[in-house]
């Protein structure tokens, strides 16, 4: 389906935007409830996984439904920290030899590593509502 994607029902009644015109008598309907973090996530996800669903809940928005995309954006958030962590340690850049043995700076794969993560990490936020655009 091209254009936009639909406004879910329950955000249109949050928004007081609900018209009965427009509304999805067929939406599905999700759980009520927090979302447990999934065994596979590192120490750190987990927490960042906690924050989200805590933040989620407040929003009224949160779901048992949802595991699978919080554990995807907490997995995204804790490797910005980890790439953010290197490229702070050992800087953007790096230096190499080439065959002519001039010295060329290259940067760090972290970096790429680092604005791919944010890309994703921003749009997985915007589906959850979590970006001022969404909201």
């Amino acid at each position: 389906m091209a254009g936009r994607k639909r406004t879910p029902d329950a955000v249109k009644q949050l928004a007081g935007t609900a018209q009965p015109c427009r509304m999805n008598p067929d939406a599905p309907i999700a759980a009520e409830g927090v979302a447990e973090a999934p065994e596979w996530l590192s120490a750190r996800a987990a927490e960042i996984f906690a924050d989200l669903a805590a933040i989620t809940d407040r929003m009224r928005i949160a779901s048992p439904d949802d595991v699978a995309m919080l554990a995807l954006l907490a997995s995204r958030l804790e490797e910005i920290e980890a790439c953010t962590a290197v490229i702070e340690d050992l800087g953007r850049v790096y230096q190499t030899v080439g065959s002519t043995g001039a010295v060329m700076h290259r940067a760090r794969p972290e970096v790429g590593m680092r604005n791919e993560a944010m890309r994703h990490a921003q749009a997985l936020l915007a589906e959850f509502g979590l970006s001022p655009a969404a909201r």
